[in-house]
């Protein structure tokens, strides 16, 4: 079967963990207006739950992921000050 490349550069969320080079996992992507599950292949493994980035596709419904955190989120969800907080606890913008 032909590589699926719609779905190359789609996050999704690992539904069972991969085990590196032992065995593939399985992500759920949502594509094409709804949600599709595929054999995720990666390096290192990575357990359920982990949000991938599927870099490949290897055709018959199987994919390469790596992990994936998203640029926007901030770096620790229970700070909300995330970088404006200097590496000695007070705040970079000289605030307090």
């Amino acid at each position: 079967m032909a590589p699926d490349e719609a779905v190359i550069g789609c996050t999704g969320e690992l539904v069972i963990g991969t085990r590196g080079s032992a065995g593939p996992g399985e992500v759920l992507v949502r594509i094409r207006g709804g949600s599709e599950t595929f054999l995720a292949w990666s390096d290192e493994p990575l357990p359920r739950g982990a949000t991938v980035l599927v870099i490949d596709s290897r055709g018959s419904r199987q994919v390469d992921v790596i992990k994936w955190a998203d640029p926007l989120d901030p770096l620790d969800p229970l700070d909300p000050l995330g970088p404006l907080k200097s590496l000695d606890g007070d705040r970079a913008d000289g605030a307090g």
